[in-house]
């Protein structure tokens, strides 16, 4: 053996080079995900590495995101710091970005997060720097309910980034999910750990506002196909899951599900909303709750605005089956898997009604 030729380039003269042809991107490239940290993103990660994506989740507190790089291989998934209020990071996040998926989102303000600041001026903010850098598909994340004349800051803000994302990127696609449910919701399970410990249900409005649960998976399976569809450009898409529930509805399956009787007390929504509006105010300015220790309020004013119209999917609208959608789960096959925690004996102890 000549020992004057390094080994490495013998080994290199035994494997044959690709063609021209065939030396590219073995992915279809790269998505960042803003707020791919949360619900939501962590599904959307997964679902657009299985179709071939690698994925940049850019997020303000990256020790939050350490388990989304278990959506792909090593080297699939980035976790990057950013803050979309801040176009420094956003320019840092977009580098090298074929597509943009933005789910930021609050449901109550805390700190230095409000609904336009975070919601609204973020998404612009985003948008504008994605046009800059040529960025075309860009997949705006909204909610049923987005309206810019809408009494809610939650679904006005909604409604304004959506125009403005619109404004600058024509083509983006934009989605709006009734309520989603999954295993880590704050939906589902904040009813359920309340039934822990309060002897009654609020039932804002009688509970007869209508919603439309739609799995978190099939929400990620939306992202994916909207990312990846010429189509869905430029588009607007409502999701809702197979069927519809009252509030009530949702609250006897709940029941059922975890074992327990309680009463369901009607609160109108001219009580609803002052009660909403104070405990918004203390869990925002008033220690421990603003340390976020005490987790979310119960409800907010803002929220019992959104109550007093239901949450399910438009006439007329662009849907889950027109992206391909056509099987989706329901709370019946999916929520059962995670509730059982909140059971008084576990998961094996028989139901009442068994």
């Amino acid at each position: 053996m000549d020992m004057s030729e390094p080994v490495w380039s013998k080994a290199a003269t035994l494997i044959p080079a690709l063609p021209a042809d065939e030396k590219r991107d073995m992915t279809k490239g790269l998505v960042t995900i803003f707020g791919g940290s949360g619900f939501i993103g962590r599904y959307a990660a997964r679902t657009l590495v299985e179709k071939g994506y690698r994925v940049r989740v850019a997020c303000r507190h990256v020790n939050t995101a350490a388990d989304v790089r278990l959506a792909g291989a090593p080297g699939w998934v980035d976790i990057m710091q950013a803050n979309i209020r801040n176009r420094e990071s956003i320019e840092r996040a977009l580098d090298g970005a074929v597509a943009v998926v933005n789910l930021v989102g609050i449901l109550f303000e805390s700190g230095k997060q409000n609904f336009d600041s975070t919601q609204r001026d973020g998404a612009a903010l985003l948008a504008e720097v994605a046009a800059e850098k040529g960025i075309k598909t860009f997949v705006q994340v909204s909610a049923i309910g987005a309206d810019a004349e809408s009494r809610s800051d939650y679904g006005r803000t909604k409604a304004e980034a959506e125009a403005a994302v619109r404004a600058a990127v024509p083509t983006a696609t934009i989605l709006r999910p009734s309520v989603v449910f999954g295993p880590e919701d704050g939906f589902l399970n904040k009813f359920a750990q309340m039934t822990r410990f309060a002897p009654a249900l609020p039932a804002i409005g009688g509970g007869k506002t209508r919603v439309q649960p739609i799995y978190a998976g099939d929400v990620a399976d939306a992202i994916a196909l909207a990312v990846d569809l010429e189509g869905a450009a430029g588009q607007t898409y409502e999701l809702g899951g197979p069927r519809t529930y009252t509030f009530n509805e949702i609250y006897d399956f709940i029941l059922q599900q975890v074992d327990r009787r309680r009463f369901k007390i009607s609160l109108p929504f001219f009580l609803a909303r002052p009660i909403g509006y104070i405990a918004a105010a203390v869990w925002r300015y008033i220690p421990p709750f603003s340390w976020g220790m005490l987790g979310e309020p119960p409800v907010t004013g803002d929220q019992v605005a959104m109550l007093k119209s239901d949450n399910v999917v438009s006439g007329g609208a662009l849907t889950a089956g027109d992206l391909g959608l056509t099987s989706l789960e329901t709370i019946e096959s999916i929520a059962p898997t995670y509730l059982w925690r909140f059971r008084p004996y576990g998961e094996f102890n028989k139901t009442a009604d068994a």
